[in-house]
């Protein structure tokens, strides 16, 4: 009888070499979504991207099954900076083309939800908004997950995001590549 496909995890869960991060998917719903990891949850985030994917679309591609997300940037000979500082990336998703994401620095509006959800360090919900124009992008949801960090080399890094039960792989996989 052959045994469990190997899954790259240890006997913990963890992807060998893994570190654990705190990823935050947050948005309107009728708006991009967008990205903010964490050394853990009560910390600044060391990482907020802007997604070319509308909210609830992402979170509805989720509720299928395994998603998918590639960014890859452009090699430059001449700059020598960390692979998560590179400003733009191309973006597929499941393996199509989906547009660009965008390394910014955090807002006003992402550090008050990173406030909100600062005690939270797993979950899913919706936050209240305030009025006006964003009542009309709807209504404000997050996913608050634990992600496994793995750095392939200097030009590729994985952010896997956890189930919590560690029985089951992951259900988002974010890869970083430089090419």
């Amino acid at each position: 009888m052959p045994g469990p496909a190997h899954t790259g995890r240890t006997h913990d869960g963890h992807m060998h070499g893994g570190r654990q991060m705190s990823g935050t998917l947050f948005g309107h719903r009728k708006s991009r979504v967008n990205l903010a990891i964490q050394e853990h949850p009560r910390c600044l985030p060391m990482l907020v991207l802007e997604l070319s994917l509308q909210t609830g679309k992402l979170l509805q591609d989720m509720g299928l099954g395994l998603v998918r997300i590639a960014l890859e940037s452009e090699k430059s000979p001449s700059e020598k900076i960390k692979l998560v500082d590179e400003p733009i990336w191309s973006m597929y998703c499941n393996g199509k083309k989906v547009g660009y994401a965008v390394k910014r620095e955090p807002t006003e509006d992402d550090l008050k939800v990173m406030q909100l959800l600062h005690a939270v360090s797993m979950g899913a919900g919706v936050l209240p908004v305030e009025g006006g124009a964003a009542v009309a992008e709807g209504e404000m949801t997050y996913m608050r997950a634990h992600f496994e960090r793995v750095v392939g080399s200097r030009d590729s890094e994985t952010y896997y995001m956890m189930n919590p039960d560690g029985n089951s792989g992951p259900e988002l996989s974010i890869f970083f590549v430089r090419v």
